[in-house]
């Protein structure tokens, strides 16, 4: 009769988040594969074409000046409410939260830093790269815009590329980045690009950026996500550190010494020297093929005393035997069978002296 106990959905799900006993060995980090490569090389491309066309003031600049004029959200104020909420999926700091809070559980539950620590890289790019562009080109938004027709760079502003945007894709993005199936990650990557899509529409609908800000902030985003794997190196040897750190403060706070990490194969192992009463055995092979053993007694000898001006070491004195080695069951046993006591010797006398006998006859 079976008794196995069936789970509801809600107590499988609530199973799958329980903490795992060890960090899953089926974590896989991502590779600059080829198409990775590709990827990242023709988005660097669009991305300086960007640059090149505001520069220039080509025709996207007029693209710009043409849909900051037909003004969208006066041509849809009932969307005006909802869009000031879903803007909020692009802001850094909330959007940060809660990517962190998620991916501290997931840590916690793999035993690995991994997630957090490539949270903490990818936000690190995303303001070095779009804050150094941002403040380098200056360039003034539509609301603030001086002169019709031209490209506002170098007046002061901080709006090309979007930060909203560029954040968005990082963010939301770096979900897909860390999931572990392939099928998580493909729901995750629609996801992700659905959300930052609709950000960057929603702030050229607000006025708050041109259409090129929001194309330059989706190139931008898309090129940390796409050179993640150049620093997966850098995050597995941060990860190693904070581990050894840890377990030393742990050693400290116990008074134990922590356990040190096991030497790579192939290192050799330094050993202990020897004291002049060890005995060491020796197998020494002997006529007929048999194998005797030999007994060397090592006798220890100082450092100081193998220079020149000393007198040599002793050579260590070895001890042959001289019968072959035999496995127990060929050894001649020492008492007879039968009875393992031990013989008396007032017995032993006894049975030696002949036995007195009565005088019989006459």
């Amino acid at each position: 009769m079976r008794t196995d106990q069936i789970f509801t959905r809600l107590e499988r799900v609530f199973a799958r988040l329980d903490r795992e006993p060890q960090r899953p060995a089926h974590l896989q980090t991502p590779q600059m594969s080829r198409h990775r490569v590709v990827l990242l090389g023709s988005t660097l491309a669009f991305y300086l074409a960007i640059v090149v066309a505001v520069l220039t003031t080509s025709w996207l600049v007029r693209l710009d000046w043409q849909i900051m004029f037909f003004r969208p959200y006066e041509q849809w104020p009932q969307l005006h409410a909802f869009l000031d909420y879903l803007v909020v999926l692009g802001q850094r700091g909330p959007t940060a939260v809660m990517v962190a809070a998620w991916l501290g559980w997931r840590s916690w539950r793999q035993h690995t830093l991994r997630p957090l620590l490539t949270l903490g890289v990818a936000l690190l790019l995303l303001n070095i790269t779009v804050g150094s562009v941002k403040l380098g080109l200056g360039r003034l938004g539509p609301h603030y815009a001086t002169q019709i027709g031209s490209a506002e760079l170098f007046a002061g502003g901080d709006i090309f590329p979007s930060g909203h945007t560029a954040n968005a894709v990082v963010t939301w993005g770096i979900l897909a980045y860390l999931a572990s199936t392939v099928v998580t990650r493909r729901v995750l990557s629609v996801v992700s690009a659905v959300v930052a899509l609709s950000v960057g529409a929603t702030t050229v609908y607000l006025g708050t950026h041109w259409v090129s800000d929001v194309l330059l902030g989706w190139a931008a985003g898309l090129l940390i996500l796409l050179a993640l794997p150049w620093f997966e190196p850098l995050i597995a040897r941060t990860e190693a550190k904070v581990f050894e750190l840890r377990e030393l403060l742990r050693g400290r706070r116990t008074g134990t010494r922590p356990a040190a990490a096991p030497a790579p194969a192939g290192t050799p192992v330094p050993l202990a020297p020897l004291s002049p009463q060890a005995k060491v055995f020796v197998p020494r092979a002997a006529a007929g093929g048999a194998h005797e053993p030999e007994e060397v007694r090592a006798a220890a000898t100082a450092t100081s005393g193998t220079g020149p001006g000393h007198a040599p070491a002793a050579r260590t004195a070895v001890h042959l035997s001289t019968r072959p080695h035999v496995i127990r069951s060929e050894r001649t046993p020492g008492a007879p069978v039968g009875s393992r006591r031990p013989v008396h010797a007032e017995r032993a006398a006894t049975r030696g002296a002949p036995s007195p006998r009565p005088v019989t006859g006459g």
